[in-house]
């Protein structure tokens, strides 16, 4: 790996393209080096996990609004929509799926500087590679290629910090991976990173306070919108530039200011893309730092017993999880039983309440009104709080992070308990790490009861032979569940 320094430039300094970090992006998605075995592997599991969560999700009403906007967009050859038969206009059929993907929060994830969902790449590069008719192997390149971009700049800028949505990382990786998929030039991909970035910047309010839908609606923007900035930059359109370090650009007035400088790790030229390699999945249906705390609870609910005796909760964590999802975000929303779930799916006292009493946790049952509601949760929920932890927050920075925290249980009687846990069981240092064998049990578990059992077969016969698929296997990678095509809701479509 090669570390770039990024910074801004006034307009009358000059900067080559060469040098700027939009083509050295574009030069990573279009190095033509060799996927490895082991991402390979990687790419399929990560597949069956999106898989899973979408079929999960595909009765739920923002999914069912997103795919009846897709629907009113048929195309030939197009691509699949989760659930429907027929073909559609790739950038929609990214669109609904992207939505189907996200909706539960429950797909992979990578944390370093910022925060990632590096999975909401693969709705918008498979699209785009059934409508095109490329080939299994391509697409894995093009899957590679956009978990790497995602990934190295996630290490390299913080986004949340200047309350800047993720997204806008995932913008330039799709139209990354979209280069690769696509065997596009460099220079191509590089007006469509920095059309991607500049329409894809958003502020981080869809995760704060009363979270909405939208939450899961970003991403799967950012998709599309990637999708449409290729398109233009292969009908020759060009993108602001410097996007990132322009006078006037994302550093200077988005980020840290014209003083700012970051470092971006990117794989040397002829070196493999294998960052996908060093992203987690998910056990829960959660935001990713509840994981190991939601593993911790269920750990702890038996040493405690009845859970009205407890007299408060104290979980010490790292910054991130303090102010993202604990009491520290400030959000009197993170403790009322009436809030959404996308905001009770930020709320890490929410979340330990309800694992600490049922030692489980469930993607709908964990989150129903009635759960929410129930006077003895509401109880205990609101005796936990989080605190900052200076050594927790040194050690979610580490190489090998660690995204759990200590909790301390003082009882009503005066006992006081403590555990502590690093990893979730699911992460690759956890207890459980996840292997093909899991991924595919999560697909079974959620695909019940909505993915007939011979289409489950078949999708995943299809997916374990990823790379050696045609164009016509790939355009039949489908999620099929029968689902009406007319439309449930109405808009302007």
């Amino acid at each position: 790996m090669i570390d770039h320094t990024v910074r801004t430039y006034r307009s009358a300094e000059p900067l080559p393209r060469e040098q700027q970090l939009a083509w050295k992006l574009a030069a990573v998605a279009t190095d033509p080096v060799p996927v490895t075995a082991e991402v390979t592997e990687m790419v399929i599991n990560r597949a069956i996990d999106n898989a899973a969560v979408a079929a999960a999700s595909l009765a739920r009403r923002p999914v069912s609004a997103a795919r009846d906007q897709a629907l009113a967009h048929p195309a030939t050859p197009g691509a699949t929509v989760f659930g429907v038969e027929g073909h559609y206009a790739p950038e929609w059929a990214a669109w609904a799926n992207g939505v189907a993907v996200r909706e539960l929060d429950y797909h992979d994830t990578f944390l370093a500087a910022d925060y990632s969902h590096p999975g909401d790449n693969i709705p918008p590069i498979l699209a785009v590679a059934q409508h095109a008719g490329r080939t299994g192997a391509e697409l894995v390149r093009g899957l590679a290629a956009g978990y790497e971009l995602q990934v190295d700049l996630v290490r390299g800028i913080c986004l949340h910090e200047h309350k800047i949505d993720h997204i806008a990382h995932l913008g330039p990786s799709v139209a990354g991976g979209l280069g690769a998929l696509l065997g596009l030039p460099t220079e191509t991909v590089y007006q469509a990173i920095g059309q991607a970035l500049h329409t894809t910047t958003t502020t981080r309010q869809s995760r704060k306070g009363e979270i909405s839908s939208w939450k899961a609606y970003a991403p799967a923007f950012a998709g599309k919108a990637a999708i449409e900035a290729v398109d233009r930059a292969l009908r020759g359109e060009g993108a602001p530039s410097p996007i990132y370090e322009g006078e006037d650009g994302f550093i200077a007035w988005l980020l840290g200011g014209p003083e700012a400088s970051y470092t971006v790790p990117l794989p040397a030229p002829g070196e493999p893309k294998r960052s996908i390699l060093d992203t987690y999945p998910k056990e829960h249906s959660a935001e990713y730092q509840s994981q190991a705390l939601i593993d911790l609870a269920r750990r702890l609910g038996p040493r405690i017993g009845e859970t009205g005796k407890v007299e408060r909760i104290v979980i010490h964590t790292s910054h991130h999880t303090h102010y993202v999802i604990g009491s520290g975000a400030g959000d009197p929303q993170k403790y009322d039983p009436q809030a959404s779930r996308e905001t009770l799916d930020h709320s890490i006292p929410y979340i330990f309440a309800v694992a600490l009493q049922d030692g489980s946790w469930h993607h709908e049952t964990s989150y129903a009104r009635e759960r929410a509601t129930r006077p003895d949760t509401v109880e205990l929920w609101q005796k936990i709080t989080t605190v900052e932890d200076p050594e927790w927050t040194r050690r979610y920075h580490e190489p090998e992070p660690a995204f759990g925290g200590r909790v301390k249980i003082t009882l009503a009687d005066g006992t006081v308990i403590t555990d502590e846990i690093a990893v979730a069981d699911a992460h690759p240092a956890g207890a459980r790490p996840f292997a093909r064998e899991q991924y595919v049990a999560k697909f079974r578990t959620l695909a019940e009861g909505v993915i007939a059992k011979a289409d489950q077969d078949r999708f995943l016969d299809t997916v374990a032979r990823l790379p050696e698929l045609d164009a016509n296997e790939v355009r039949a990678l489908a999620l099929p569940a029968g689902l009406a095509t007319t439309p449930a809701t109405k808009g302007i479509f």
